[in-house]
């Protein structure tokens, strides 16, 4: 019971921080969901979660879709998404390695936000093999743990310069994704009936989690979040890698 009050309080914290930044809730919440609830239960609630946000976003924002880069991005994110979910499948029985490798992946991306934010300089604006690259191995972490999406925002952030673009683009590529995994996670039995109980409460909170989230970003600067979301990332990861 108290496992999942804590779950809870992550979902909504997440989310929270996800309003307010644009991305990287999914990833601060899959570590800590998954030493709460397990990642059979983590998995299905946080993806159905993303699918319902980004739905939002899309409805509000629909005709500010870039096609073209949604075109690249789901092209490129795909095969990698389909190769990560059978890494998953066939590594099942290594869960405290998997869950290490997350927490690299985590720690790095955090770090590699740090020198962004420190150097004003985005690393993928100088070599779009790299960006690539990211998209790619964004498409298999989230195939794997759901939370690939900093890896490709990463990549989007340098081609989709005004905001409605970005989100509302991206939000189209996370429905295309999500709706791949959930239809999976359906095929695979994780929609039990304790899952499906704790998910309706989780989407309870996701619209005061929005709520909350779009007062605070008003108020405060984005750039005092994003320290604020990569310092909870890097703790994240270290939670992961002593698990």
């Amino acid at each position: 019971m108290l496992q999942n009050v804590l779950f809870l309080i992550v979902v909504f914290l997440s989310n929270v921080i996800q309003c307010i930044t644009g991305f990287a809730g999914t990833v601060l919440a899959m570590p800590f969901s998954i030493m709460l609830v397990g990642f059979d239960t983590a998995k299905p609630i946080l993806n159905v979660l993303g699918i319902a946000a980004s739905i939002g976003v899309v409805a509000q924002n629909r005709k500010a879709i870039q096609w073209k880069e949604f075109g690249i991005i789901l092209g490129v994110t795909l095969p990698g998404m389909l190769l990560g979910a059978l890494l998953r499948a066939r590594l099942a029985a290594y869960d405290s390695v998997l869950y290490k490798t997350l927490g690299v992946i985590v720690i790095a991306f955090a770090l590699m936000n740090f020198i962004s934010l420190l150097t004003q300089k985005n690393l993928v604006d100088r070599a779009q093999a790299l960006g690539f690259a990211l998209l790619a191995l964004g498409g298999v972490v989230h195939g794997m743990f759901v939370c690939g999406g900093p890896l490709i925002v990463t990549y989007a952030s340098v081609r989709l310069k005004e905001n409605d673009q970005f989100r509302a683009t991206l939000s189209t590529v996370w429905i295309v994704l999500n709706t791949l995994l959930m239809i999976g996670d359906l095929r695979a039995g994780y929609f039990v009936k304790e899952t499906n109980l704790l998910l309706l409460v989780c989407l309870a909170l996701l619209v005061l989690s929005i709520l909350l989230g779009n007062a605070i970003a008003k108020k405060l600067s984005r750039k005092v979040f994003l320290i604020l979301t990569d310092t909870l990332m890097v703790i994240s990861g270290i939670s992961l890698l002593v698990k």
